[in-house]
């Protein structure tokens, strides 16, 4: 009995651990740009400059969190929702850290 609990209880460990390392390898937002996986554009959203499916993902979930939060001030100042996005690019543009990639106003990548 003792043995059977010592399995279940090594089991509970390795899975625990496993999740804990699944989640600290999730791709954050930083660490893509420093990577040069993604960079910001003009269009007030993020792209990959690099194709993968990390990458993808990631620039999917911030892009969806951006359109939210830009619609929610457009709607509250009365304009559309691109000219607010358009705006936040030119700013997400602007302040951009020195090593990472902004795609300019000819399409191609700029390392800052």
């Amino acid at each position: 009995m003792k043995t059977f609990k010592n399995r279940v209880l090594m089991m509970a460990l390795l899975l625990g651990g496993w999740l804990f390392c699944s989640s600290a390898l999730a791709l954050t937002l930083e660490q893509a740009k420093q990577q040069g996986l993604v960079g910001e554009t003009l269009s007030g959203y993020l792209a990959p400059v690099k194709q993968g499916a990390e990458a993808q993902a990631l620039v999917k979930r911030i892009n969806e969190g951006r359109e939210q939060q830009y619609q929610q001030v457009a709607k509250s100042n009365q304009v559309s929702t691109d000219d607010v996005a358009k705006l936040a690019g030119q700013k997400l543009v602007a302040r951009a850290a020195t090593g990472e990639y902004v795609r300019g106003i000819n399409g191609q990548w700029l390392q800052k």
